[in-house]
Formats: structure tokens, C-alpha cells, sequence
């Protein structure tokens, strides 16, 4: 779709509809025009890193942003239906940048279906988490999902990995992308880790196979990591995105040097780290409304039940995650001091993780670990863009699909504010169950 220059496209509107004869007669009403909404009024932060916008306007034009900025410089084109959000904050939706839509239903594996995708992906935009990167065990069922995301879209949109390769020969590593690029998958997924040692770490030679093998289908190698000096092989390798933390030693100048000359993200996924020892009791949140609004009463009982609470209390790997979290919170600021670019990701997905309400759990862990809240805000929007190639999402600017969510009150300075959402927007349409209406 061409973009014309904010006034200039709307300019043009009326005197085309006049050249119809369609306004003849003073003080006619213009006919209205399909699918074109303008949402005016609100304050505005687009995710580029550039100030907010008081009174502003947005129009969208079938799901996409035709203009955008001050009521001075943007004019709602007649005929436009009208959103008046005057009071209210718009933000661009959140990006995972590192999340999962899998065969899980409550605490159970097995359900990889269309419809337990659409569900999960509805659930993520209720929260307004309105992108995800899932990283692995994506099927054709989400490629599909994904190549079908046009203006009619109300949930979240998908970008898929494919499988995860975490072991194997080079060879069998092979045989897994072939099969994820098959999908096609938008990226690749590659695990690095021991699990604090309780299974083998994948080969060298297999890690040197799939990064060569993504660098010549042009796909970016997404790879979990515990270790530090894990994380400085396989940026060695070509990793392109960086997709936890580094949980068992502050990182040093060297990574810091990798991440920097080869442009790579940084994922903390803290919640993730949180979601291993959690439920050695009842968590707090399980009386927060805000979560309770869309938790299944079943689950929650599941995780209650005192013979499983026991089990993860004395879980050697539980307490090995609890014991390495605050590194994990040290890093994520260090890195962010240091300039690495951050982007937003949770690890949702997998039973217990619970999809959307974590990750504003994410956002308040990062806050507690010194980023501020337009770190937090850059890393789930613009930056998590950037950091894996994604297109048409992550800023409010012209020609971008409007993806947006709709406050109460302003995240830019308190981003517990991320929690008063109106209504969640995506491709200028209002995701069910979002609105607090």
C-alpha cells in the first residue's frame, strides 16, 4: 500500500467524492468509508524511542496505520468513523520475543490443534501482547495460522522456529531444520544447556552445523543458553538472537564485545526463571483479579494440591533456578548498561507459565532489576522488532499494522500502568475480551 504525506493523503479524499458528485449540496454529510477508523485524542508513544504524542491522531485504513501524530498534523478524513480516546494512553502492542503456542491446555501436553493455538493466541492478546515469536514445537497448524494474518486478525500474531534442536549428531541436527524449514519456519531454535547438568550438552560440531545451516537458508539461530561461556560459543557460531540469560556468572567485557560487534538481542525471560520454584506454594498472584480474569479454576487447584507443592519444594533443579535467579536479575541490567539491545520474552507457554499474565510479571521483574519503564516499553516493542526481522508490528508508524492497546493510565513513567488496559487493537480490530466494557 503506497503512504502518501500525513495532510496530503486525506487531502484528497473529499475532492475525489466531489468529482463524483457525491458532495453536492451545501452541508451534506460525506458518505462513510469503509474499514477507515480514526482514533483520536489520546496520548501517543509509538515505540521508536521518540516522545509522546498529547492529542493525537491515528487513522487506520483496513488494519493498517495511514497516518499518524498531533491533531495538528494529521486531519480525520470524512466519512471516517471516529474513536474518541481523549484520557486515555495508546502504546503499540507487545511483542514476546521469545514465547510459545504449543500443545499444552492447563497442565497438560498433547493438545496441538488449530484450535488450542487460536485459544492461546487470544489469551496473549487479551494482555495485550499482540506478537509472538513461539520458539519451538510449531507444527504446520501455526505456519499455517500465520500465513493467514490479514485486516480481519483479533489475536495475537504468530512467527514460528519450528522444532528445537537440543541434541544428536550434525546429521540429525540436519534432518530437524530441514523439517522446521519445511514449515517454513520464520527462524530456527537451537537448546544449549545441561539442565544444571541433569542431561548432555549438545555437540560443538552440532552447534557449528545448524548455525551454518541457518546461515544459508537466511534464517536467524535463535538458542537458549545457561552458561556464560556457552552463550560466547555460540555467538562465536552466529547465534542471532541470545534467547535467556546468563544465569550462572555476571557476564564479562568479551560478551558484552560479541553481543555489540554482531548486532545480537538479549532475551532475560525472568518470569521463566520464577515459573521453576514458584509453586513450592501458593503464589501470590493467584489472588491478583487481574490474573483471575482468565485462569482456569481447575489449574490452580493442580498446582495447589500439597503432594506437587512438596515435589517442587525439594526439586534439586527448582532451587538450583531460585538460587541463580538474581543473577539472572543482574545481568539483564548490566547488559542493558552496557548497550545491548534487550528484547522483551518470557519462555510462556509450557505448563505453569501462564500465557499473557506473565508477562507483566516480566515487565515488573525488569523494572525491579533497574530498567526503567521506556526500556521496558523499547524492549517489548520497537527493539523486539528489530531484534528478529519482524515487519508491519512494533511501532505506531505509517503503513505498520495497528497493533495497538489502549490505557487507562500512562505506563511511561509506572509500568505496573500496563496492567489498566481499556481494549487491545490488532489490525484495528478490538480483541475479544479485552475490553473493560
Amino acid at each position: 500500500m503506497t503512504i502518501l504525506p500525513r495532510k496530503k493523503q486525506f487531502l484528497l479524499i473529499p475532492a475525489a467524492l466531489a468529482a463524483l458528485g457525491v458532495l453536492a449540496g451545501c452541508g451534506s454529510e460525506p458518505p462513510p468509508l469503509p474499514g477507515v477508523t480514526a482514533f483520536t485524542g489520546a496520548t501517543l508513544w509509538d515505540g521508536t524511542g521518540n516522545a509522546a504524542v498529547e492529542n493525537a491522531v491515528m487513522v487506520v485504513d483496513h488494519g493498517r496505520i495511514a497516518a499518524v501524530g498531533s491533531a495538528d498534523e494529521v486531519e480525520v478524513p470524512p466519512g471516517a468513523a471516529v474513536e474518541d480516546l481523549a484520557g486515555k494512553t495508546v502504546v503499540p502492542g507487545l511483542i514476546n520475543a521469545h514465547a510459545h503456542a504449543s500443545d499444552v491446555m492447563g497442565l497438560e501436553g498433547g493438545h496441538y490443534s488449530r484450535e488450542n493455538l487460536i485459544r492461546q493466541l487470544g489469551l496473549y492478546a487479551r494482555y495485550g501482547v499482540t506478537s509472538i515469536a513461539s520458539l519451538g514445537g510449531d507444527g504446520p497448524e501455526a505456519a499455517q495460522l500465520r500465513d493467514e494474518q490479514d485486516d480481519s486478525l483479533d489475536h495475537a500474531r504468530i512467527w514460528i522456529a519450528g522444532e528445537v534442536i537440543s541434541s544428536g549428531t550434525p546429521e540429525e541436527a540436519a534432518e530437524s531444520v530441514a523439517r522446521s524449514l519445511a514449515l517454513p519456519a520464520d527462524f530456527l531454535k537451537m537448546r544449549v544447556d545441561t539442565n544444571l547438568g541433569a542431561n548432555e550438552r549438545v555437540s560443538s560440531e552440532t552447534i557449528e552445523q545448524v548455525m551454518e545451516l541457518g546461515r544459508e537458508a537466511g534464517k536467524k539461530v535463535t538458542t537458549h543458553i545457561f552458561y556464560l561461556e556457552d552463550a560466547k560459543e555460540v555467538l562465536r557460531a552466529g547465534s542471532g538472537l541470545i534467547a535467556h540469560s546468563v544465569r550462572d556468572q555476571p557476564i564479562d567485557d568479551e560478551f558484552v564485545e560479541l553481543m555489540k560487534e554482531q548486532d545480537v538481542c538479549y532475551v532475560p525471560t525472568l518470569v521463566r526463571e520464577i515459573s521453576t520454584y514458584v509453586y513450592s506454594e501458593v503464589p501470590e498472584f493467584f489472588d491478583d483479579p487481574f490474573f483471575l480474569k482468565d485462569a482456569d479454576p481447575a489449574v490452580l487447584e493442580a498446582l495447589k494440591d500439597p503432594e506437587r507443592m512438596a515435589r517442587v519444594a525439594e526439586s534439586p533443579s527448582a532451587q538450583g533456578y531460585r538460587e541463580h535467579y538474581p543473577i539472572a536479575m543482574a545481568n539483564a541490567k548490566a547488559a542493558a548498561d552496557a548497550g545491548i539491545k534487550i528484547a522483551f520474552g518470557t519462555d510462556t507457554g509450557p505448563a505453569g507459565r501462564f500465557q499473557g499474565y506473565f508477562e507483566h510479571i516480566e515487565t515488573g521483574e525488569m523494572s525491579e532489576a533497574g530498567l526503567t519503564a521506556e526500556q521496558i516499553l523499547m524492549s517489548a516493542t520497537g527493539d523486539a522488532a528489530a531484534c528478529l526481522d519482524l515487519e508491519g508490528v512494533g511501532t505506531l508508524t505509517a503503513g505498520n499494522w495497528a497493533d495497538f492497546i489502549v490505557l487507562n493510565e500512562s505506563p511511561l513513567e509506572d509500568i505496573a500502568a500496563l496492567r489498566s488496559i481499556d481494549r487491545v487493537v490488532v489490525a484495528g480490530n478490538t480483541v475479544p475480551g479485552s475490553s473493560a466494557e
